[in-house]
């Protein structure tokens, strides 16, 4: 009795194997004749009983699951072939592995250029998925794990965001790329290249010159930051402060982070602790004029108008085409005509008194206005017009005020 069980038993599974072959033989013949519908309603038919296909087949059905579902579900594609390359390796026969690989990569390369379709289209949410399924399917191209981070924060899925920005810290990723270039004679503008070795080719072939590598800076500030910013839409400000503080502990000479985290101190307008920061700053970067700009501003805002004054002035030292700092010396210097005015107010029946301060606020007036004609020079805006126009009002430089005064309307579409 049990022998007959037994014979029973086996010629089951046999028929079962058969059965089995017969199947993923029907499933490649319907990929080879491009009937994919047919081929994955058949392979949904053995996805149940997936752990009971018999080993010998279990390669050419990861192999064929793959193949059929390709682009049309990226996902189920890759985990085939995942699970192809894991059985065989664990085989050791890599009988479909080569064939899979190229198909492999191909899904790589559609989901990472339907990724930056869909950032370019400003569809951030679809483009949070596919960058983050890239690097899923391509764990050494960490890039598309920034790129995942970066969207879900442009679509405000901002946890999403937050989970990735922290992953990227877990494996340490820098975003550090170097870039081979190269100046080609021919067109006279530089080049990049894919590889070094490429790039080199090119040059000894007389057709390029001048080559130099380009390395691009760390974007680890960049992740801490936007982590704070993430933080701030959160409503939790004291954790973004604790980020950044707790980067700078391990690199405090990073100006990137240092200021990175003032820009923290602006959005969250306390710029007490902003000013400190730009105080820091020069003193790593003591040639920069943005910053000493930052720091004219602060004492502006602080009322500290000599100290903003110097502050802007020595940002036009370091910068002479500074625009911005010559136009808020102008402003800065103008803080004085506050208090002339208002004298001038209380003394209208005083008339030797109130041209004396008149005659002050002229003085004042000249002295600010080459400030102001260079900051319209540099960068003309209806503010700048504005002012120069007043000025030479009151000045009675009236040729110089006909000029500008159908300029001055003109931007006002009058």
């Amino acid at each position: 009795m049990k022998k007959q069980v037994l014979i029973i038993a086996m010629g089951l599974l046999s028929m079962a194997s058969f059965a089995q072959k017969n199947e993923l033989k029907a499933i490649e013949k319907s990929i080879k004749k491009g009937q994919i519908d047919e081929a994955k309603a058949a392979i949904e038919s053995l996805e149940s009983s997936e752990t009971l296909i018999e080993p010998k087949y279990k390669a050419k059905y990861y192999y064929l699951k793959g193949s059929a579902y390709g682009t049309s579900n990226v996902t189920k594609a890759a985990d085939a072939f995942e699970n192809l390359f894991e059985y065989e390796k664990q085989t050791g026969k890599l009988k479909y592995t080569k064939e899979a690989k190229p198909k492999f990569n191909q899904l790589i390369q559609f989901v990472s250029t339907k990724a930056i379709e869909d950032y370019n289209a400003k569809d951030f949410k679809k483009a949070t998925e596919n960058f983050y399924l890239t690097y899923k399917l391509s764990p050494t191209d960490t890039s598309f794990l920034y790129n995942a981070a970066l969207s879900a924060s442009l679509s405000k899925e901002f946890d999403l965001s937050l989970d990735y920005y922290k992953e990227l810290q877990n494996i340490n990723y820098t975003g550090i790329a170097t870039s081979y270039l190269a100046l080609n004679k021919q067109t006279g503008k530089e080049e990049s290249f894919g590889s070094k070795t490429q790039r080199d080719l090119m040059v000894k072939s007389g057709q390029y010159s001048a080559p130099r590598d380009n390395v691009s800076e760390s974007k680890q500030a960049e992740i801490i930051k936007n982590i704070g910013y993430i933080y701030v839409n959160q409503g939790k400000p004291e954790l973004a402060i604790a980020a950044l503080e707790e980067a700078r502990k391990s690199n405090p000479k990073d100006l990137n982070l240092l200021l990175n985290q003032a820009q923290m101190y602006i959005k969250l307008e306390r710029m007490d602790k902003f000013g400190q920061l730009m105080i820091e700053a020069v003193e790593l970067d003591p040639t920069n004029p943005v910053l000493f700009f930052n720091l004219g501003v602060v004492n502006a805002n602080e009322n500290k108008t000599e100290a903003a004054i110097g502050f802007y002035k020595k940002a036009i030292e370091l910068d002479p085409a500074y625009g911005d700092a010559y136009l808020n010396l102008g402003i800065a210097m103008l803080a004085e005509e506050k208090t002339i005015v208002d004298e001038m107010n209380n003394n209208l029946s005083n008339f030797k008194k109130y041209d004396a301060l008149q005659a002050k606020q002229k003085a004042l007036y000249e002295k600010v206005l080459p400030y102001l004609i260079k900051a319209d020079g540099i960068n003309r805006t209806e503010g700048t017009v504005r002012m120069l126009l007043n000025i030479y009002d009151t000045l009675e430089r009236e040729a110089e005020a006909d000029a500008l005064r159908p300029i001055f309307k003109k931007m006002r579409n009058q």
